[in-house]
């Protein structure tokens, strides 16, 4: 759970077991991967560096067994090993004689590697150092398998977040209490502009007074619910706004509590807010690519997905309005619609807007 994982753990079984340096190679270098490397000690980058971008592929002491402590000298005799271009050009300059190590495989299939080294000065590692680390394996092993479900967890979250920011989906998730916990750019976005919506002291205020009334009894009857574990209950509201612009759509529902879930501050309600007069954030590349569009006949659709009129598309582009009909024409032969009406549909509802 460190900003830099396993770094403490490292540390103190380095010293420990009386190490110069220790590593945890989370990802092996390849040609077309660096690789993810944890390195404690006096190392440099420089070295760090150079093992990740070229050594990697002369260091003999791979292909280790299973879940075993072992020795360089158990692998590889002395002699062999001092004369390796591995130990040649790249230990001896960093003074680095004695290496032991063990690679795991947890039941993921996420392979890693732990290496501990101590100077020409030190004595090799013996049974009780690696009786030590052994005493150790199984745990680390287990928090490597948890490490890499978190994460897998979390790049997960980042993409389905993504994709409702770029849906333009303002989200806000709520604790047990109703108080905000998170919120996505798309809220943020609403909240800093002070129009139909704030933020004060954790709590979610909008519209008129009976607006914000009404919203904390829908978050009051959805957490209920919540607690009660009844099936997800969704309530909605229409907020004006003080600018005149168009009104914000509000959507509350109950965050499904895991079997296992316990402690307080876990999400329990999320809110997701529409703003009808958010633009259409399709990419016009990504629009041309996915219905064979030119650039031209792009630019048009984008404008006409926001709400353009042809003539006001036409005149945003500089071009006649026979030379915009005739583009649209080419649209709706290229997309299969009819319609302007079904070309708005058919971007807002493609996989454009999520590129």
């Amino acid at each position: 759970m460190e900003a830099v994982p396993w770094e403490t753990f490292l540390n103190e079984l380095r010293t420990l077991v009386n190490a110069q340096y220790g590593s945890l190679i989370l990802r092996s270098p390849s040609l077309e991967d660096t690789g993810l490397t944890i390195n404690v000690g006096p190392t440099s980058t420089e070295a760090s560096s150079a093992y990740s971008d070229h050594f990697y592929a002369l260091d003999p002491f791979v292909g280790l067994p299973r879940n075993k402590m072992v020795t360089i000298q158990e692998f590889l005799s002395l002699e062999d090993w001092t004369k390796s271009e591995f130990y040649l050009q790249f230990l001896a300059p960093v003074d680095v004689l004695h290496i032991m190590g063990a690679d795991l495989k947890t039941r993921d299939g996420v392979e890693t590697r732990l290496r501990l080294c101590r100077t020409r000065d030190q004595d090799d590692f013996g049974e009780r150092e690696k009786a030590i680390c052994s005493l150790l394996l199984s745990h680390l092993e287990r928090s490597i398998q948890l490490h890499h479900r978190l994460n897998r967890m979390e790049s997960e979250r980042n993409v389905y977040a993504g994709a409702v920011d770029q849906l333009a989906v303002g989200t806000i998730i709520l604790d047990e209490k109703g108080l905000v916990m998170e919120t996505n750019q798309v809220a943020n976005n609403l909240i800093k502009a002070l129009d139909g919506i704030k933020l004060t002291n954790g709590i979610l205020q909008v519209g008129t007074n009976e607006d914000t009334a009404e919203l904390k009894r829908m978050v009051s009857r959805t957490l209920s619910a919540q607690r009660r574990a009844e099936p997800t209950v969704v309530e909605a509201l229409r907020v004006s706004r003080p600018s005149g612009r168009t009104d914000l759509g509000i959507i509350v529902r109950s965050v499904p509590s895991m079997q296992w879930s316990e402690g307080k501050a876990c999400p329990a309600a999320v809110i997701f807010i529409s703003d009808p007069e958010q633009e259409a954030q399709a990419p016009q590349e990504v629009v041309k690519q996915l219905f064979g569009l030119t650039p031209a006949e792009a630019s048009l659709a984008m404008l006409l997905a926001n709400g353009l009129t042809l003539d006001e598309a036409s005149e945003e582009l500089e071009i006649s309005r026979n030379t915009a009909r005739a583009h649209l024409r080419s649209i709706f032969s290229k997309t299969g619609v009819t319609r302007q009406t079904m070309l708005v549909r058919l971007i807002l509802k493609s996989v454009a807007s999520l590129g």
